[in-house]
């Protein structure tokens, strides 16, 4: 073995050979008819093909990895399924930039079958590191079941979900308001709507507009009524939308404007469009002047008020977010320009008011950053009520299980008042909608059928009109979402579930992990759609983890320099090469010299080599932060010295079994035992257990910290040390070498156990080490399908446990005073121990040849209570009870004492300080009871810990004395 842990060469190869042996492909007719304890099927929430994985997702795969390794090695039928989404307009829009920075095109330019083979290289290329991403942090997923959501089996799915919801009139078209990103040209859902809080008069930078765009102000202006000198002020946030106004509406309880209802006004701009006065209770009459500007195509409160009123509805947009033929004069502007623009225009016809500063809620394209527009567009709706409303009630069942538990009451808010889902988009890059509108004959009213081909809708049309028809499929594809919430079962070929093995065997799935997140986004849309397809819910648990954030807690952003690629962690990276990599994405220039500062400010030096199993421990470790975790490098590379550790220590180890030992397969309940053998079977079987219980439930910070306390601060530190003078020097004599036989064997078993242990978390490492183990008939041929460890109950020692306790405690204490004595590292004092409790003493008398073992001393005396101290020795205390006395003859000790000097006169200046404020005039009177009494016990400690103090510089300068 190597001198020293290299994360590279032990991690280089065992990934290919799990994939190339098919550890992680189950058999599907094998696992048929398997019981749900006996199973553990788990779906990748699939990264989008966008681009690189970063830490939030190397946290998932760590997770999933380490309940899918830990499944495995229980003996479950383990499947977990890998894939990428397509990411409809994340995907579309990285590629659109690209071709804009670097060949000056649009997709426009190319058109969409051209545009769509650029798509699909991109989508190769980054599937691509996708995949070696997930492979180096050794997630054992099933490659051969690898889905991409655009793949055929995927697509077959969702043309078949869309066509049987529609069917069951759940999904439907409708002219309705949609939340328009004009920027991206496209509708989204509410979910893709980031909301910012506008605390008054602002100026924000939008993409595709020159210019900063005001906002936080309310401007008010007049209508005139028709016919008179009257007029009502009214008050907007988007002055530009006045253009497409058709009433101005009033409360009907309002005394002011009683007199004006149903009279017509005059729009400054259209003097021949009909305008009038409503009456609805919509209106405020409280707020601003008590009239409202009704806008029944560009405001959602507006729609439903002149539906109730037969408003007209004026669309004044372009698709693009510029004003249209129907905005006049103001035709062809922008929209942020025309409201400069129509406030001018408006001051000129004497109509203007005010403008006020206004806190409000902007809604932002969450990928554009473009502000949002509800617009009226014909769209593809999904009435969603029922489905959530079955999904409410599976959680509250208890049919679906959401963990951490405090997720329930954000999923029945969002769920009890779930909104209809706008499942169209304005893309070119997705689902295609499998929708075909009736072109010939002309059809008074839009007619559309849905079906897999054109073909089969015209028949459909065919059947309904009696007439032969043409028909045209709809230009637009389906919300990402849409595709993303059939892939716990799509994956698995639904909706071809006859004879389907695949299907039969692991649908519905175990478990759903991602992050808390995308609850909505994903989560909910899977458990609606599966139940509304399959009438199963697609799993039946849902745990959700922690967001992952820097070291100082920011959200991870391009534009801070801190999202970091988990190969970057494993390989090492220097502050040069980390610059270079901002100018491969889209940032702009100045964003990337933002980030290089921050690279800067966070990585001075770069990043050193961590490893995965590093890495992936690191993550795991800091999961009990609950909603976030801020993730400092520098713990990583503290865990890649522990892997350094287990690496050494394994080594050390193997060599005390020599070139024939061969472990029989189990531990003989007769082989006579020592003392620390049957203490560190003991701690093994508690780590065992203490391992699985946080495995099975999710707390993988608990499981971590199991292994690496056993590993490190009992079998290294205690166990490893206490076998040295076992295995000391050559010898023919019978008992030693059947005592080093025993001692063979506990060894083996616990190098063994540790790293079956340790193995969903550390899997390179754990495969490396475990395959130079001796020879075993229980050994299996990888570690990925050896049998868990679960505990032996024969082996719990609690009494043995309490006693390595006080002898660990006291050992600690000698080492400590050891190297602060200065002795050599090689040198062995002899000691005392005197303790005043009867029981202890005698339990000391028992142990101390353990302790002298432990802390590397000679000969150890245990002390009557009332015995004198020992000349020549320096005194040390373990706690009240205990006092330690290492013999110090030959020692320089003066640097010592001025050490101890240094502290007692330390000691003696907090004492008089306690004493000077407790000895104020007025002290009893002026100083609260609870505050005097903190004071006295802080005064006592204060003396207690000065005499023990003085104590020790006494028995210092008597054994400085040789007294």
């Amino acid at each position: 073995m190597a001198a020293a842990y290299n994360p590279k060469a032990v991690e280089s190869a065992w990934d290919a050979w799990w994939e190339k042996r098919g550890f992680f492909t189950p058999d599907a007719k094998a696992a048929q008819g398997s019981c749900e304890s006996k199973r553990f099927v788990m779906v990748i929430p699939p990264p989008n093909v966008t681009g690189k994985l970063h830490l939030g997702h190397t946290l998932t795969g760590a997770i999933e990895d380490a309940l899918t390794r830990w499944h495995r090695m229980c003996g479950n039928a383990t499947l977990w399924v890998p894939g990428v989404d397509h990411a409809g307009i994340a995907t579309q829009s990285i590629v659109e930039r690209r071709l804009l920075k670097e060949q000056k095109l649009t997709r426009h330019d190319l058109g969409r079958e051209e545009f769509l083979k650029h798509v699909w290289a991109w989508k190769e290329m980054n599937a691509g590191h996708i995949k070696k991403q997930l492979q180096r942090i050794a997630a054992s997923v099933d490659w051969t079941r690898e889905r991409f959501t655009m793949d055929d089996r995927c697509a077959r799915a969702v043309e078949e979900a869309f066509i049987r919801f529609h069917d069951q009139g759940l999904i439907y078209r409708d002219n309705r308001l949609v939340n328009w990103c004009p920027y991206l040209r496209t509708a989204l859902s509410d979910l893709e709507v980031d909301y910012e809080e506008i605390p008054g008069k602002t100026y924000v930078t939008i993409p595709g507009f020159d210019g900063k765009v005001e906002v936080g102000v309310l401007c008010e202006f007049k209508y005139m009524i028709k016919g008179s000198k009257d007029s009502l002020t009214v008050a907007t946030t988007r002055l530009e939308t006045m253009l497409g106004d058709t009433a101005v509406a009033v409360h009907p309880d309002d005394e002011r404007y009683k007199a004006f209802h149903g009279k017509e006004l005059v729009h400054p701009f259209f003097p021949d469009r009909k305008m009038v006065v409503v009456a609805d209770t919509i209106v405020e009459r409280d707020f601003g002047t008590g009239c409202v500007k009704i806008t029944p195509a560009h405001d959602h409160n507006d729609f439903k008020t002149g539906q109730r009123h037969g408003l007209q509805q004026i669309n004044i947009f372009s698709e693009d977010g510029s004003i249209n033929e129907l905005g006049g004069e103001f035709a062809g502007q922008h929209r942020f320009q025309a409201r400069s623009t129509v406030e001018e225009a408006l001051k000129k016809k004497g109509l203007w008011v005010d403008k006020k500063s206004h806190s409000m809620r902007l809604g932002f394209c969450s990928r554009s950053k473009d502000i949002i527009e509800p617009y009226l567009k014909p769209q593809w709706w999904m009435n969603c009520k029922n489905l959530a409303d079955q999904s409410v009630k599976a959680v509250r069942n208890g049919d679906l299980k959401i963990l951490p538990e405090f997720h329930h009451q954000t999923w029945y808010n969002w769920l009890e008042n779930i909104q209809e889902w706008c499942i169209s988009r304005q893309l070119w890059w997705g689902h295609r909608i499998p929708a075909y509108k009736v072109i010939k004959p002309a059809q008074k009213e839009e007619k559309w059928y849905t079906g897999k081909t054109a073909a089969e809708a015209a028949a459909k049309a065919e059947k309904d009109l009696g007439q032969k028809v043409e028909v045209e499929q709809d230009e637009d594809v389906l919300d990402t979402w849409f595709s993303s919430g059939l892939f716990p079962f799509s994956v698995f070929g639904w909706p071809d579930t006859e004879g389907n093995a695949d299907f039969n065997s692991f649908f519905p799935t175990s478990l759903l992990e991602t992050g808390h997140d995308i609850l909505f986004f994903w989560v909910a849309r899977m458990v609606m759609m599966s139940l509304g397809l399959t009438g199963k819910l697609p799993f039946h648990t849902v745990y959700l983890h922690a967001m992952v954030r820097d070291a100082h807690g920011r959200k991870m952003s391009k534009s801070l320099g801190n999202v970091i690629d988990p190969l970057e962690v494993i390989d090492g990276i220097d502050l040069e090469n980390l610059h270079k990599k901002l100018y491969e994405g889209n940032l702009p220039d100045k964003e990337i010299e933002k980030a290089k500062k921050g690279q800067q400010a966070d990585y001075p030096e770069g990043i050193p080599e961590c490893g995965a199993d590093a890495l992936r421990f690191g993550l795991l470790a800091y999961t009990l932060q609950g909603r976030n975790v801020n993730l400092d490098i520098n713990r990583v590379v503290g865990y890649r010295h522990f892997c350094n550790k287990v690496w050494n220590a394994t080594r050390f180890g193997l060599m005390y079994f020599g070139n024939d030992f061969a472990f029989p397969g189990a531990l003989r309940s007769d082989l006579p035992l020592a003392w620390e053998d049957r203490w560190i079977l003991s701690r093994l079987s508690f780590c065992a257990q203490k391992t699985n219980e946080s495995l099975e439930k999710y707390e993988f910070a608990n499981a971590t910290t199991a292994t690496y306390s056993f590993f490190l601060y009992e079998l290294c530190d205690v166990y490893l040390e206490l076998l040295k003078p076992r295995f000391y020097g050559e010898t023919t004599d019978e008992k030693i070498l059947k005592d080093r036989g025993v001692a063979r064997h506990i060894l083996y078993v616990c190098l063994d156990w540790s790293m079956r242990l340790m193995h969903p978390l550390l899997p390179y490492l754990t495969e490396e080490l475990y395959q130079r183990l001796p020879p075993s008939p229980t050994k299996c041929e990888s570690i990925t399908v050896a049998p868990f460890p679960t505990g032996v109950h024969a082996w719990r020692n609690e009494a043995l446990e309490r006693e390595m306790e006080v002898t660990s405690e006291i050992a600690k204490q000698f080492r400590s005073q050891k190297t602060s004595l200065g002795f050599s590292p090689g040198a062995r004092p002899d000691a005392y121990i005197r303790h005043s409790d009867n029981d202890s003493r005698a339990q000391v008398e028992k142990l101390k040849n353990q302790i002298s073992r432990m802390a590397g001393f000679g000969s150890i005396q245990v002390l009557d209570a009332n015995a004198p101290d020992p000349h020549g020795t320096m005194r040390d205390v373990v706690n009240e009870k205990c006092l330690i006395y290492t013999k110090v003859e030959g020692l320089d000790l003066s640097g010592e004492k001025v050490k101890l000097q240094k502290k007692v006169t330390s000691a003696q200046k907090m004492v008089e300080s306690y004493k000077q404020k407790m000895s104020v005039p007025g002290y009893e009177e002026k100083v609260p009871a609870n505050v005097r009494e903190q004071n006295t016990m802080k005064m006592q400690a204060s003396q207690k810990e000065l005499e023990e103090l003085e104590r020790a510089l006494q028995s210092l300068e008597q054994a400085m004395n040789g007294k």
